[in-house]
């Protein structure tokens, strides 16, 4: 069963870019680390200080191994250091989800 880590940002308004310079860079790490990116959402109308970010894995434990290479590799601890020293997000949440297999656009039907 795939699970997708859904993240929650709040982030500051005023330094959206930062945080969409911090999103580009995860492009490129969380798949070298074996994350499934699926992709990081920045506020575009509306709400201005909510951005989200989704990863999948196979199973919690290929997310605890996903994380472990993450503290390990270079790249990833800078983009840390980015975020922590730019202070554009004020507040950061984790859940964990499954996709219930029937609303799966890629495999359930098609009416």
């Amino acid at each position: 069963m795939t699970i997708t880590c859904f993240i929650e940002y709040q982030i500051d308004p005023l330094k959206a870019d930062l945080f969409e310079q911090y999103a580009n860079q995860w492009a490129e790490i969380i798949p070298q680390c074996g994350g499934d990116l699926i992709g990081y959402f920045a506020p575009h109308e509306g709400t201005n200080y909510r951005a989200f970010g989704l990863v999948a894995f196979k199973s919690l434990a290929d997310y605890e191994g996903y994380r472990q290479r993450l503290r390990e590799s270079e790249v990833g601890c800078a983009n840390f250091a980015f975020a922590q020293e730019g202070r554009f997000i004020l507040q950061e949440s984790r859940s964990f989800l499954r996709l219930i297999p029937a609303t799966d656009r890629h495999h359930g039907s098609v009416c």
